[in-house]
């Protein structure tokens, strides 16, 4: 599995994947529960298509993956995005709980 270093991780990157309502919906998951395997995930869609958006989240720096026998561990790489982007992923965030209510 491919992921940036993190001086690959762009703005532009970040940013496409937290459009998305799914894949907003899994970062928003992570945050809140921490280190999720992609089952832990209950959204109405299809597994190749969970599969798509958890890759655009790993390839833009969003997420991390791990193996961990036959599961995928997630996590957020909130530490390395607070680095590049300060408050980028809080705000996002806050806006996508407001949002919800």
């Amino acid at each position: 599995m491919y992921h940036p270093d993190i001086q690959q991780i762009t703005l532009s990157g970040v940013l496409y994947a937290l459009g998305d309502p799914v894949r907003l919906a899994v970062v928003r998951q992570l945050a809140a529960k921490g280190e999720q395997n992609c089952c832990d995930f209950d959204l109405a869609i299809a597994r190749s298509t969970m599969s798509h958006h958890f890759k655009i989240l790993r390839e833009s720096g969003v997420i991390l993956s791990r193996k961990s026998g036959t599961q995928h561990l997630n996590s957020l790489r909130q530490q390395e995005l607070d680095e590049l982007f300060p408050g980028l992923l809080a705000a996002v965030l806050q806006s996508a709980d407001s949002a919800n209510r």
